[in-house]
């Protein structure tokens, strides 16, 4: 029994994250840095900044205009992508920017703004996602949704601001769901190994959700340590060789 309860607690296999060596190809992990194109339901930050105030405030709504405040406010002041794809800009109207990046978005509020300022030149146009917002859910002791104010977030990043695995959360599985254009696509990571740092999903992306599964033994109800699992068993044993006896004095 003693044997039984060691071996089941939980292996530092399954525990231990970024096990392995690096790659011998290269001493350097190589992160996705892949340009994020803006989906749906995206908010962005469009600033539209000149030496002239009165020269730009046409464009400004109006909690813009009122000055810069904190980022818990972006949802309200940013520009929400529709469901056609596009957001709408005083005067510049509805402007498509599903599937763009935040450069190319950039230019094309720039071509937007020649038409209504000659001396466009004295510009200066900054677009930006106000925070990447994604769901982490299962076996996670924070479970929710987040909103980071960064420009890249990682699947450890995630993990760590919904208050990193649970004992019972699979690390070798964890899933990522991402609605597409193509539909729901889902990939699967392993955090106990070295190589996620070179994965093409390290980097995670807005609206993404995930999901860490629990190990097996969870369903089992064994316990993460072998004095746990030793409790547990001597319990089971103790309650059975009370019936067995009460049985034998009926």
């Amino acid at each position: 029994m003693i044997i039984m309860s060691l071996s089941s607690c939980l292996s530092l296999k399954k525990t231990t994250y970024f096990q392995g060596e690096p790659s011998e190809k290269s001493e350097m992990y190589k992160f996705n840095n892949e340009p994020y194109r803006v989906q749906v339901n995206d908010v962005l930050s469009v600033e539209i900044v000149s030496e002239n105030p009165e020269l730009v405030s046409l464009f400004e709504t109006s909690q813009q205009a009122s000055g810069p405040s904190g980022g818990g406010n972006l949802y309200f002041e940013g520009y929400t992508v529709d469901r056609h794809g596009n957001i709408r800009i005083p005067y510049i109207n509805e402007l498509n920017v599903l599937g763009y990046t935040e450069k190319e978005i950039r230019e094309k509020i720039e071509v937007e703004l020649k038409k209504f300022i000659k001396n466009s030149e004295s510009i200066f146009v900054k677009v930006k996602l106000s925070g990447i917002q994604f769901l982490v859910n299962g076996e996670v002791r924070s479970p929710g949704t987040i909103t980071l104010l960064q420009n890249q977030v990682s699947i450890l990043d995630a993990i760590a601001s919904a208050g990193e695995i649970a004992d019972f959360g699979n690390r070798q599985e964890v899933q990522i769901y991402r609605k597409t254009l193509n539909g729901v696509e889902r990939y699967v990571v392993d955090l106990t190994d070295v190589a996620i740092f070179d994965s093409e999903h390290y980097y995670i992306k807005p609206n993404d959700i995930i999901y860490v599964p629990p190990l097996q033994r969870k369903n089992w109800g064994i316990g993460t340590t072998g004095l746990s699992t030793f409790t547990t068993i001597a319990s089971i044993f103790a309650v059975l060789t009370s019936t067995i006896l009460l049985i034998d004095n009926l």
